[in-house]
């Protein structure tokens, strides 16, 4: 009877571990397609053309895809969060104090993925907004400058100083909105990089638990590698000076 509970209790651990890996890998794959519907959002606003056709164009559409993208990614996240705590409840049942240790290290590397995602995703939706509350703040300033030209129909000096200052400031940004570009194609290749390394580290771990004799010839290898290292410097140390002996005498 106590196998078939422990059997049954491991098989409930396991599938808690499925539901999460499952749930990070769509995690990672949605904060990417975020990630560059955001840069879409920024290259867009590099056209030459004013600023409202630019928003007629782009900007519902991308409103629209970004909101439900932030919903998809919140509710990810928050089941997410649901399966780490089913999984922090586990570990504090009768069955599985024998393997206290190695199941708290399990859950701990699920919730530091947990919170890579969440602060990763909350940075990209902060790095979002602002940037377009300063496309909002130059295509008003735009929209001001036009209607002040239609208005007085006067193109004098001072217009023509504003109207270069003002394209200065609109290269600057797209110079700015260029280097974050960079920047985020990085990141998302380091991300991509990261999740390819935390996925060969599970299998490792997974495996070095599932079979201990396996981690035991591996902790003897290194053991044997660092003792052929001595013997080797010792050897190559003693041939070192019985040279500068024979040379000197």
């Amino acid at each position: 009877m106590s196998t078939t509970v422990m059997a049954t209790s491991s098989n409930y651990w396991e599938d808690l571990r499925k539901q999460a890996r499952q749930l990070e890998n769509e995690l990672d794959l949605k904060l990417v397609s975020f990630s560059k519907l955001c840069t879409s959002y920024r290259s867009s606003g590099h056209d030459q053309q004013p600023r409202d056709s630019r928003s007629e164009s782009f900007g519902p559409f991308q409103d629209n895809m970004l909101k439900a993208m932030t919903s998809e990614v919140e509710q990810l996240l928050t089941k997410l969060s649901a399966v780490n705590d089913k999984m922090a409840e586990y570990t504090n049942t009768p069955g599985a104090l024998s393997h206290n240790a190695a199941l708290m290290h399990t859950l701990q590397r699920h919730r530091d993925i947990l919170q890579d995602y969440a602060h990763e995703f909350q940075k990209t939706k902060s790095n979002f907004l602002t940037l377009r509350e300063r496309e909002d703040l130059l295509g008003s300033v735009h929209r001001d400058i036009e209607s002040y030209k239609s208005s007085t129909g006067v193109n004098n000096r001072r217009t023509e100083i504003f109207l270069k200052e003002h394209e200065h400031l609109r290269n600057s940004n797209s110079l700015i909105d260029n280097a974050i570009s960079i920047a985020m194609a990085t990141k998302e290749n380091i991300t991509f990089q990261r999740g390819m390394l935390k996925s060969i580290q599970t299998r490792v771990t997974t495996l070095a638990n599932r079979f201990p004799a396996i981690n035991n010839l591996i902790q003897k290898i290194n053991l044997r590698k660092r003792r052929d290292s001595l013997i080797l410097g010792g050897v190559i140390g003693i041939c070192t000076i019985l040279l500068l002996l024979y040379t000197f005498h």
